[in-house]
Formats: C-alpha cells, structure tokens, sequence
C-alpha cells in the first residue's frame, strides 16, 4: 500500500456552493506545486503528478462541486473521460453506484481511501449489460464534502496495489485542514422530477502539535424519475418502472493524525446508511385481483448499513527507514424488501398472502492489514537517491447470504422478486497474503525507471506473482515521453462465488444462481478461475510557454479468463436445472422467457486506447483568471476468444459481446473552463457522448425472447453542455446556480420491438448519456 497519511419541502433549502472553480481536471503536467505531489501510482514521497512515469488525474474538492451533481460517482464521469457508468437500471443494480475506467468493468478498477483498500459492495449487479456481476466499491457511500481530492492512476497497477487494479486505481483523498464549512444543494430535474436536496457540514480541531481531526456529516435526498414509454397492455402511462430510484442516504467521515514522539498516529472512520426503493413493473388487475382489482407495481427496497475504519502508526527510523503499519476493517450489510407484492401461488392455496416480505440479506467483511516500508539509498553512479519500498499485507474477507421469510419464496415466490431460500444460504470466507518490493531508480537526470514485483496467495483461488515497468525520459525541459507495461491479476470476490437472485417480471423470469450450485453444474458451469492480464502503455508530456501542458497517452489491456455472466439458458433446461434447488416460477410463465445464468471465465478480450489533455492557465485583465481545458479519449474492447461450458456451449452470445465491445461510447470528448474574479465566477463545460450500440432483446414479434437474434441498435452520438454561474455574496457566503445537460439532451429512443411492454424507452445496458435529461440546481456554501 501507499504512505499517505424529506422530501423536496426540506431538500428545497438545501444547496451547496462553489469556492472559485477550478478547471474540471488538473492533467499531470500542471506547474509543480505542493499541492501536486501523488500518493498514487508511486511509493516515493517526493514526485509530483507532472513527473510521475504513468497518467495520474487529478480532479479538485472545487471541480467535483462545480458538476452541481450530489453523488461523487456522477461528478467524476461529468470531469474525466476515461470513466464512464450506466444507465439507472433496473433491480437492486440501479442502487449500486459503480463506475467504469478505460471501458473495463467497475470491479477492475482499485478503490482507495488515502490510499487502502476500500471494501466493496455486498450487492451484485444483475442487469443485463457490460457491467452485469460486478460487485464493485460503491463511491457514495462516503460523503462527497469530504473529499480534498481524487486522484485518477490510468494504467494497470495490480503489481503494485493487487488484485482488481487491472484497469487502474482511484484514490479518494480525504480532507486534512481544521476550517469549519457548511454546504447546500438543492435541485430538479427539467421533467419536474427528481428533485434532489444535499446538506453537509464539517469542521476539524487541532490535536497536540502538528495534530489535528476533521468530522464531515452528509445528508442527501432524492426523489425518484419517471422516464417510462406508453404500456402497450393498457395504453396509457401507468407504468413508472423506468427512471432513477428514490434515495435517502446518511454518511458521516472522521479523519484524525496526532504525533507521538517520532511517531505519527493516525486513523479515518466512515458510516453509511442508505435506503432506497424502486419500482418493479406493473402487474394488471387480472394477476392478484382479489387484493389489486385495479392491479399493482411492486417496490423493491434496500436497507444498506456500511462502514470502515483505518487505524495505523507511521515514523521513520535513524537508519533511514520509513515505516507504515495499519489495520483496515470495512463492511456492507443490505436488507432487500418487497412491499406492495403477493405470493400468487400462496395465495391460490391459502387464501392469504403478505403485501410486503423481507426478500433477504446480503452481508460482507473486509478485513486488510499492511506493512510498508521505504527509504531513500544513494549510490554514486545514480542522478539521485534511489527509492525502495518493501511490503506485505494480509487480508480477510467474509461473505455471507441469509434467507427471506418463506413466504417470498415458497409456491413460486413474490412477485417482482423472488425471494433468497434456505437454498441460498452461504457463509464464505478467505484470506489473501501478499509482498511487494518497488524501486524507483533515477537513471539519470532526465531518465527515472520504476520497477514493481508482487506474489499474492489467496486461500481460494491459488497464487500469483505480478510485475510492472515504467520509465519516464525528459527529452527537453518541456517534453518528456513515458512507458509502462505490466501484468495484472484479479481474483473473483466471493460474491460473484456464492451470490443467487431471481427476478420475476409480468411475462419473464431470470435466475442467477450460484457457480458452485446444483442448477449451475447441470448446466456444465466450471469452478471460477482468476483473470490474468497484460498491459502496456506509451505516451508523451509536454508544458509549453509557462501556462499550457498537454498529455497523449496510448494502452492496451489484455484480459484472458475474464469473468463474465455466462450464456443465458431457457426454458425446459432451465426450468430443471431451477428444479435441483427446488425452485418453482408464478405459473403463467412461457418457458421461453424464463432464463438461469451463473458466472464464468467465458472470454478473452483486448482493449485499446487514446487519452488526451490539454490544459491552458492565464491572467486576465483586473485580476480575472482563466483556466482552460481538453480531455478527450477513443477506445475499443474486442473479444478475442469465447469460452464454452462443460457441455461444450458458447459462455457469450453475440449479446454478451456487445456487452463488452460496443455498449461503451466509442469516444468522449469535454471542453470547456472557467473565468473568476474575487468576486464572481463563471464555469463552462461541453461533453461529447460517442456512439454506442448494443444487440437488443426483441420482447415482442417472432423473435421475442431469442437467444441467437437480437436487434443491432446504435444509440447516437450526443452533446451535452454544463454551465454554473456562481457569485459571492459576503467574505465567507458563496453562492451559484446552474444546470447540468443544459439543452435537455436525451439517449436515442428504442424501436417498438425491443422496448419491454412499452416502458422501456432507453438503452438500459448502454454506458453512454443518462436518461434523466437535464437537471438545473442552487448551491450555497459557508465558511465559517
């Protein structure tokens, strides 16, 4: 590891403001500046970001609160273009907050808080899409307020951070000053919807000499959208299953240091709570018309608790050593619900059934420890001192699923979501071990090589042992080429192991079930291996005439035994395969529209791309500054090799491909920045959304529910603009109104045939513009 140390009648008063703003990105080439130093990507304290030998960004407590979006998630794919995420989706997936680097899965990418590993969620994504069986670190669960910066490492670093970091690794770094600040947020949608309201405050103290602790508390509420089409039953707009979920979430952030003698004690603590609804789509009077004679929409309900806490002790030593021991435990438990529903088949043979059911509960642990240690060497022949870095960590992590009541599930279960039998039940757990040496070697004054080497042993699925290379080369004072290339390792999380749902719509059913289960082996699943990778990356740096510094970097990122969510299998095979774990469907359903899915090692891929920045500063006249900006990046994943199950079947259809190759824009492109005065400030920004196509489902006509034909569709390009005004109305009162995706722009409309009973307008799978449309809001910030 690394050495750093209510409704809208309330959310309405709500706002949160903008000191002056910053460009939406910093690139790592900016002027050198404290403030520059990384702490990630590099274990030697003293490079900045405009000299470390692969692409850091750096986005800005300032930039990430001029997006006037309240979830940190949907404020950084608004700054860098290399992230992107889906579309809301449907089922518990819409209530995860993943997001997706270089066009890998949100799971492939490294999440830190100050540089640990952060835990992810205990929730599997399940809709259909690039990011189906993901179950990555939820962004959101930490209050955006405390965050100082994020820095954005674009290059694979499974070698020096492990598993998961095949893409690259994002750091969230926390806030360490003592001032005293409240924020507020209130906003819409252009539909009328959505209305959001974010309030959070927080303050720091001075701890001893050099000490000090900062407490950050969050309050955010949202209310659901409704993006739904005509129903084609009832030929009306009766149906809002479509849209984004409501949302009420509560974070609180603690980040401490005190020194102690030579020694710096130091820790951070998080809390979440969130509960969110959604809503399933609408059953019609005939289904349950006993108790919904005019019929019913199911919600579907989370209850998540998170929480983390770090604990650690650092120093240096007289021989030149710098020790970093630490100990982090993090934790998600989420309740799933289901009210407004019925259990048909109870009801049919007991004249009862309950409107609302506990579905189950899914819980995880996480618990890391590590020991860092690192010290500057100078040899004669070096420019410099040398750097070498030396570690180990320890990891356990724990799994566990526990059962709804029996009336979810029993006689065909719920309606809208099945609920988790005693079938289901797990309790998993592992541990992983790891070492690492990292040597950062100054060549010479103008060359710097990295070198990186880790052997990890996880308990389950065996060991690894993992390198990378980088070099950076000054060719002048101003340009500068860099090189990288590494191999990458990531095992599958015990969730993608062990986790099991299945989900029933009005005329279809889909089960995921466990890779280890009855019903997978019979469908000739394989035990899960982890995927290995390559990557290699070029590029070159260059800061010009003092104010304007630019980036072009070029990767590929080989992935072989990528897991994936294997190949859907239907009707009388997947009904019996469902029948070994004594699983029954509400009767009615066509078996044809049932399918049973697990996840597998099912392709290989390769992924290509371009980034570039562009970043230009100046002073205007009375004191105004400008600060300019170009991000850009193109990148294409191809599927290289499809595996097959152990009966002999393709693991990935030609839907499951498009998943991986074309639902991500084949480009984006954001340009704009930002005037301020000490008085005002004015921020601008266009977004360009690249065309992305998927393989749709045809739900209705010849085809419906086909596994071998699907319609190519190609969701076009689209432009978005953000713009804030902000104003400062007293020495400590900011002020700023604004809109994001200013012009109303929404995803291209799906053809009749491929939207489900009408409702679904948009693309659900596709990673490209979201489906909310534009969305205007007031900020205020106070320093105290």
């Amino acid at each position: 590891m690394p050495f750093v140390s209510s409704r809208l009648s309330v959310a309405a008063a709500l706002a949160a403001a903008v000191s002056s703003p910053a460009s939406a990105q910093q690139t790592a080439d900016a002027p050198v500046a404290a403030a520059d130093v990384v702490v990630t990507g590099t274990r030697d304290p003293n490079v900045t970001a405009r000299q470390s030998a692969s692409p850091i960004t750096i986005v800005s407590d300032a930039a990430l609160r001029s997006t006037g979006l309240p979830d940190l998630r949907d404020s950084l794919v608004q700054l860098v273009p290399s992230l992107s995420r889906p579309l809301h989706g449907l089922d518990q997936a819409s209530l995860v907050d993943s997001i997706s680097l270089r066009g890998l899965t949100a799971d492939q990418t490294l999440v830190l808080v100050n540089g640990k590993r952060r835990h992810p969620t205990a929730a599997v994504v399940l809709d259909p899409g690039p990011q189906q069986g993901t179950a990555p670190v939820d962004l959101d669960l930490l209050p955006a307020a405390a965050i100082a910066r994020v820095e954005v490492l674009e290059d694979g670093a499974a070698a020096q951070y492990g598993s998961d970091a095949i893409a690259g690794v994002i750091n969230l770094i926390l806030r360490d000053d003592t001032a005293a600040e409240a924020r507020a947020l209130a906003g819409r949608t252009y539909a009328g919807d959505g209305a959001s309201g974010t309030l959070s405050a927080g303050a720091g103290v001075a701890l001893g000499a050099g000490g000090r602790a900062r407490w950050t508390a969050e309050l955010v509420h949202r209310d659901r959208t409704d993006r739904q089409g005509r129903d084609t039953r009832t030929g009306l707009y009766d149906n809002p299953a479509i849209g984004a979920p409501r949302t009420e979430r509560a974070a609180l952030a603690l980040d401490a240091d005190f020194r102690l003698g030579a020694a710096t004690l130091y820790g951070d603590a998080s809390w979440a709570r969130r509960d969110a609804g959604r809503l399933a789509f609408r059953r019609l009077g005939d289904v349950l018309p006993a108790l919904y004679p005019h019929g019913f929409q199911p919600e579907e309900t989370i209850a998540e608790q998170d929480a983390a806490a770090t604990i650690g002790a650092r120093g240096g030593a007289r021989d030149g050593w710098h020790w970093d021991l630490s100990t982090t435990y993090g934790s998600d438990r989420i309740g799933l619900g289901l009210r407004d529903t019925g259990n048909l088949g109870l009801y049919a043979a007991t004249g009862a059934t309950p409107t609302a059911v506990a579905i189950g509960r899914y819980r995880l642990g996480q618990w890391t420890s590590t020991l860092d240690l690192r010290r500057p060497i100078a040899l004669a022949w070096l420019a410099a001192p040398l750097h070498l870095a030396l570690g180990g960590e320890y990891r356990r992590e724990s799994y566990a699923i526990d059962p709804g009541e029996p009336a979810a599930y029993v006689l065909g279960g719920t309606q809208g979501y099945q609920g988790l039998s005693p079938d289901n039940r797990t309790r998993a757990d592992r541990s992983v071990a790891a070492g690492y040496a990292d040597l950062a070697l100054p060549l010479a004054r103008a060359w710097r090589l990295d070198a990186a080497g880790r052997y990890e042993h996880y308990s389950d699925a065996g060991e690894t042992l993992t390198g990378k290379l980088a070099t950076r080369l000054e060719l002048t004072d101003a340009i500068a080429l860099r090189a990288s290339a590494g191999t990458g390792f990531r095992a599958p999380t015990l969730a993608q192991s062990h986790f099991s749902s299945i989900v029933v719509s009005p005329s279809y059913a889909n089960a995921q079930v466990a890779v280890t289960s009855a019903a997978a082996r019979a469908l000739g699943a394989a035990p899960l291996r982890p995927e290995r990778s390559t990557h290699v990356g070029a590029g070159a740096v260059a800061h010009l005439l003092d104010s304007l510094d630019l980036t072009l970097d070029g990767y590929q990122i080989i992935v072989r035994d990528r897991i994936v969510t294997g190949g859907a299998y239907t009707g009388r095979t997947a009904l019996d395969a469902l029948a070994l774990q004594g699983v029954t469907l509400p009767a009615g359903l066509a078996p044809e529209s049932t399918a049973v899915q697990y996840y597998a090692n099912g392709v290989r891929t390769r992924t290509r791309g371009l980034d570039l920045t562009l970043r230009y500063r100046a002073a205007l006249a009375d004191g105004a500054t400008l600060d300019a900006d170009l991000a850009a990046t193109a990148g294409r994943t191809a599927v290289t090799r499809v595996g097959r199950d152990e009966l002999g079947r393709a693991l990935l259809d030609a839907q499951g491909i498009g998943y991986l190759t074309t639902a991500y824009p084949a480009s984006r492109v954001i340009a704009g920045g930002a005037v301020a005065t000490s008085r005002w400030d004015v921020t601008l920004h266009e977004l360009r959304y690249g065309a992305a196509r998927s393989q749709l489902t045809f739900y209705a006509g010849p085809d419906a529910f086909s596994t071998e034909r699907f319609r190519d569709f190609t969701s076009a390009a689209r432009w978005v603009t953000n713009v804030e005004l902000g104003l400062r109305l007293a020495g400590s009162l900011h002020a700023a109104i604004g809109a994001s995706n200013l012009f109303d722009a929404y995803p291209s409309r799906l053809p009749a045939a491929n939207s489900y009973i009408g409702a679904m307008r948009y693309d659900l799978a596709s990673q490209q513009l979201g489906q909310d449309g534009g969305f205007y809001y007031l900020r205020l910030r106070l320093d105290a």
